[in-house]
Parts: structure tokens; sequence; C-alpha cells
């Protein structure tokens, strides 16, 4: 059993690469790396924080089946977790979510469910679901397990980088990959570099609580960013986002613009991500950064930059093809 559990307890997330974009530094004037997570095995980087938790959750004993509410990815990381671990697990999707992602899933060997429009209609079935003995329910975004398992792509940066970056790159729907890179640089004394958090419009739950100055619930996700798509932030990203240490500096671009990055990058890296990444990709293709010097919100001696490459679990060629197409890219 204690040899069992070991084995368990190994990481399921791989080191992924920093590459140096040549095509993206070549645009910016500046060194633009990119920590390349949608290279990880179901496609992102939700698999660092839930095969963290689910693993921790083993090991004392309080997981015997996996429940999870995701539109995709997160349900991705828990399916493949539970797959690789030996426990049953079961998704519920909102109904938004493309049929080739439940597909995956099944594929994965999880047991899917279709239930709401959003996030959050769904999340409430997952809990009622988890709600049995030896049940345990992985949140897409909020719960410190997933955080601490998240920073571990800053860590593994900070050791792959020569020097550490200027500005650190992601996109941020519920919170939870912002608050695993702030804690991440924290760890590594990176307190002192900026932030940029990106966001599309309709999907735009943190800015919304930054405006407020607390947490506010969107009337609806409207955004084609679905991985984006939580009515809410998580609490403690507004709490960073106060706290200041490190800066964030938060960013709504368009679904179009979104798009757009996603073919670019398509084309300068022929890797697909999907429109969650693509706002990540709009701080360099869309000249956010160089805006926001001018501005004054960052420091005229950027020169490195680290983009985090969140995903591209939830995309297709024809999915592609028709934001294209819809949105004229």
């Amino acid at each position: 059993m204690g040899s069992q559990t070991k084995k368990r307890m190994k990481p399921l997330h791989i080191e992924t690469p920093v590459l140096c974009s040549f095509p993206m530094s070549t645009l910016t004037g500046l060194d633009v790396f990119l920590k390349l997570d949608n290279l990880q095995p179901p496609g992102s980087f939700k698999i660092r924080g839930i095969s963290h938790m689910i693993q921790k959750a083993i090991q004392t004993g309080n997981c015997k089946y996996v429940m999870c509410a995701s539109g995709g990815n997160a349900g991705m990381a828990a399916a493949y977790t539970s797959k690789q671990l030996g426990i049953p697990c079961t998704i519920v999707l909102p109904t938004t979510t493309p049929v080739f992602v439940a597909d995956k899933l099944r594929f994965l060997g999880a047991e899917v469910k279709v239930h709401g429009d959003v996030y959050d209609v769904a999340k409430q079935m997952a809990l009622e679901l988890a709600s049995k003995p030896g049940g345990l329910y992985v949140p897409a975004f909020d719960h410190p397990d997933l955080w601490e398992g998240h920073a571990s792509l800053i860590e593994e940066a900070s050791r792959q980088l020569s020097c550490q970056p200027d500005v650190v790159v992601t996109c941020v729907g519920g919170g939870g990959l912002l608050n695993g890179i702030v804690e991440g640089m924290r760890g590594v004394g990176w307190s002192n570099i900026p932030i940029i958090a990106m966001e599309t419009e309709g999907a735009h739950a943190f800015s919304a609580a930054i405006k407020a100055g607390e947490i506010v619930a969107l009337p609806a996700i409207t955004s084609i960013a679905k991985s984006l798509g939580s009515l809410t932030v998580s609490e403690k990203s507004l709490e960073y986002y106060k706290e200041a240490k490190p800066e964030i500096i938060s960013q709504v671009i368009s679904d179009k613009e979104a798009v757009n990055a996603c073919v670019k990058f398509a084309e300068d890296h022929r890797i697909l991500v999907e429109p969650a990444c693509g706002a990540s990709l709009c701080a360099v293709y869309s000249n956010i950064i160089s805006r926001l010097q001018q501005e004054g919100r960052l420091g005229s001696n950027i020169k490195t930059v680290l983009v985090e490459v969140c995903g591209g679990g939830n995309i297709s060629t024809d999915m592609m093809e028709s934001w294209k197409k819809e949105f004229g890219v």
C-alpha cells in the first residue's frame, strides 16, 4: 500500500519548455518567451493544480471518486488524472461546451453529465454529486491546492530562463491560474515583476471586480472564450490585486482580438490554441505592452516578456475557420 501511495503521488504534469519566440520578439523588439503549457498531456495548465489537489486528497484518504464541473480544460485535467490514478470521475459540462470536448472526456473514461448554460450552474450539480462519502469535488479554479499546483509553472520558468523577465503575461478567468502565478512569483523572488492579466469582453469577471472594489457577478458569459467563462472571479485574485505584490495590470480585449491572436500564433508557431489563450497572446499581437509603456503603466526598460501559453484543449481547425469567418480575421 505504501509503494502504491508513493507511486500515485508522482507528479502527473510534465515540465513544459520555455521557447523564445523569434516572430513575436521581432514584432515587439523585446525578448518574448513562451511557457508552453498547451503541451501538457490533457492540453492545458490545469493538470498542474488539479492533479496536485486529487493526489493530496488520495494521500489523506479523502478521495474515492472525483466530481468536477467544467467547460472543458478543468474537466480534461480531472478525467486524465482520475484515469492515471484508477478512480471514477464524473464531469458536469455546461450546455455551451463543444460536443468534441465531451467525447474526449468520455474517451478518458469519465462519465459526462450536461447541466446548465454556464459553469456556475453546472457547479451546483457537481457539488451535489460529490456530497456522498468519499467524493471529492474538484473546483475549476477556486482552491488553495490548485494554486499551489499551478505555481509550479513559475518555479520551472525560473530555472529555465537565464534571467528573470521584466513582465509576466497571463489570461484570467476564475483566477486559479493568476493566483498560482502570483504564489509562484512570490516563491522565486519575482514579486517586483508586474503581471498583465488579460480577459475578453463578456468574460471579464476580474476587471468587473476591480472596478467595483469587490466580487461581482457578470450577468452572463457572452465571450467565445468559454474557458474564461466564470461569472465571478476568485476572492483571492482580487486580494492579490489589492496587495500589488506583484503588481497586476488588468486588460480587457475583444473576441476578435483574441481570435486574431490565435490565428497569428498558429501561423507563427504552427500551434492551435483557444481564444482564452489568445487573450494572453494579445498582449504581444495587439501591442498592449507598448501601449501600457506609453501610458506610463509599465516601465520603459521592459526587455524580456514571459507569456503563459495556457492551453488548446477546446479548439479544432473547424472552430478556428468558423471564428475567422465570423470576425473577418
